[in-house]
């Protein structure tokens, strides 16, 4: 892992592959650290030929915190935008685009597909709208366009996720309540597959602790609320991945991504909920490759007289 600046603050990111090899860059979601992007889904696409970026947003993981900035009780922040105030978080998630565009910047790459998660793939839609030259193709994962006329998460995953604050003090305690709330929102699976979920969960809380970062990252998330306009505005060819069960982030958020973007394709994952599990991987990398290889091929056909 190393750390460069981008966008005017510290971040945190591991580079894959060859520099020389076509690049992806992956961007996580809500209080999620980069080192929850399961290592063979960046093997797979490093042994395809890419070179794959991960990076800790703003506010998680080893990248800036914005110590003392603080933000509303998300019931507030939702209310005060609906009578129209607005500057109720310290950044946005344009911010968070932004810092995407610093992190190619900063590693000198011209041009990368950007593949995001759930919130990353918010960020990922504004980053292509945005910067369109700097991004090859688009990959939304799970994700949606901030539409609040979509179906939203079940009331009981929004009490735990967002509404209580975290009643255990010591590690394991923490590190259990964190698997818990996955146990509302991922794909159901085996025990061994919920102890190999533990360890990465536990490897980030050892990584850093910071709950805060959580609260100012959905105030950004707020804070942004509908951004179809910019959804609309993408060019890059774009790849909607979504699992059919997701409680957090329903499959109409991904349909109304492809209803947004000309031409996108909309992949639809039977069984998969609001994660990345190991038995939809290969599915997964397949669904990636085909697109990225697509947008590559197309970029050299393009530039051939």
């Amino acid at each position: 892992m190393a750390i460069l600046e981008a966008n005017g603050i510290k971040i945190e990111y591991e580079d894959h592959g060859h520099p020389q090899d076509p690049a992806i860059v992956l961007i996580m979601g809500l209080a999620s650290q980069l080192v929850l992007w399961p290592q063979a889904l960046i093997d797979e696409l490093v042994g395809s030929g890419f070179r794959v970026v991960a990076f800790d947003n703003r506010d998680i993981g080893l990248s800036h915190k914005f110590h003392g900035r603080r933000t509303m009780h998300p019931l507030f922040q939702i209310a005060g935008r609906f009578v129209g105030l607005n500057k109720l978080a310290p950044y946005t998630l344009h911010h968070m685009s932004d810092d995407t565009v610093g992190v190619l910047d900063a590693l000198e790459i011209e041009q990368a597909h950007v593949v995001g998660a759930s919130m990353g793939g918010m960020i990922g839609q504004l980053t292509a709208a945005q910067a369109p030259d700097r991004v090859k193709s688009l990959t939304a994962i799970m994700s949606t366009t901030g539409n609040p006329r979509l179906p939203q998460a079940k009331p009981e995953i929004t009490r735990k996720m967002f509404m209580n604050r975290p009643t255990a003090t010591d590690r394991d305690a923490l590190i259990d309540a964190s698997l818990q709330i996955w146990d509302l929102i991922g794909t159901p699976g085996d025990d061994e597959s919920r102890r190999a979920l533990r360890e990465r969960l536990a490897h980030s809380f050892d990584r850093s602790y910071y709950p805060q970062g959580m609260r100012r990252q959905l105030a950004a998330i707020l804070a942004t609320g509908d951004f179809r306009e910019h959804t609309r505005r993408i060019k890059a060819p774009t790849l909607v991945i979504h699992g059919s069960i997701d409680p957090l982030a329903p499959k109409e958020g991904g349909e109304d991504i492809a209803r947004n973007v000309p031409g996108a394709k909309l992949k639809i994952v039977d069984g998969m909920a609001h994660d990345l599990p190991e038995r939809f991987l290969p599915e997964i990398s397949e669904h990636i490759l085909e697109h990225v290889r697509a947008a590559e091929r197309g970029n050299v056909s393009a530039a051939t007289p």
